[in-house]
């Protein structure tokens, strides 16, 4: 059995690159829990560089694990933002997903002939830009207050749900960077619901991804990779209980700022991306 494709090394080198997997997940885990993210962003150059996957086999084991981490963080987040609050709010959920899956289903089509190096320079600036209108434009606004209603709302939704899909499927992450603010300020949800009714769009939005990357050979390296992805789901796992629990007592006055943070991280890490 292999760890990155390459044959196994000394026992205890081993035995720490799978505390490592474990400690890793749980970190990006945790800040999925808490915020509503897959964390595929800061799993990456885990995966590319502390455990030397090619790009490509980093970019499959990244999906695997930001889908462990959404369709567990959704569940464990529940005693916070219970599912009734959830089913409330179907009509959002409902018309980011008209979008969003046709995204993710023609740019998972896309992802192998597509050069994306542009389109990665594209979203890293707007994320810097959604970051700083999530700071000014919801404090404007006020929590609660959707910046616009009726059929032009409906309308924004499903563009938006489709450039999310789009760039959830080339980039291979969950998109809560992007859906937790559009939530915020287009349906005027508060950041803990929102976190969790992200997750809900990001889930099936990913599957869809999935069901399009899975007819790729390069799936194959799930498989050969076996027990380290198992550990590193685990750790996620355990991590997305944390977080879960956590979002009980951080208030939303401190995970507004966190997010804006990590959407400043993220703009750095795909605009360097290769």
């Amino acid at each position: 059995m292999s760890i990155s494709g390459a044959p196994l090394e000394s026992s205890p080198a081993s035995s720490r690159r799978f505390v490592s997997a474990f400690g890793g997940g749980a970190a990006i885990g945790a800040l999925g829990g808490m915020i509503g993210l897959g964390g595929a962003e800061f799993r990456l150059p885990l995966l590319i560089g502390l455990f030397a996957f090619p790009a490509l086999e980093a970019v499959i084991l990244n999906k695997a694990m930001s889908l462990v981490v959404v369709a567990s963080a959704l569940p464990f987040r529940a005693g916070t933002v219970p599912f009734a609050a959830i089913a409330d709010h179907w009509s959002a959920i409902a018309n980011l997903l008209a979008g969003s899956l046709i995204g993710a289903w023609f740019a998972a089509g896309w992802a192998t002939r597509l050069k994306s190096e542009t389109l990665y320079k594209v979203i890293a600036a707007l994320l810097v830009v959604i970051a700083i209108v999530l700071m000014v434009g919801h404090d404007a606004a006020g929590a609660g207050h959707a910046l616009i209603t009726g059929p032009t709302q409906i309308v924004a939704g499903v563009i938006a749900g489709f450039a999310i899909g789009v760039v959830a499927a080339l980039l291979g992450v969950a998109g809560g960077e992007l859906l937790i603010p559009t939530l915020l300020l287009l349906f005027g949800a508060d950041i803990k619901l929102a976190g969790s009714l992200s997750l809900a769009v990001s889930l099936p939005t990913m599957l869809i991804g999935f069901a399009r990357y899975s007819r790729d050979r390069s799936f194959a390296v799930l498989g050969r990779n076996r027990l380290l992805t198992l550990v590193m789901a685990a750790g996620s796992i355990v991590g997305t209980f944390i977080g879960g629990r956590l979002l009980g007592f951080v208030p939303g006055a401190v995970l507004l700022p966190l997010l804006a943070a990590i959407l400043l991280i993220s703009a750095v890490k795909v605009w360097r991306h290769q």
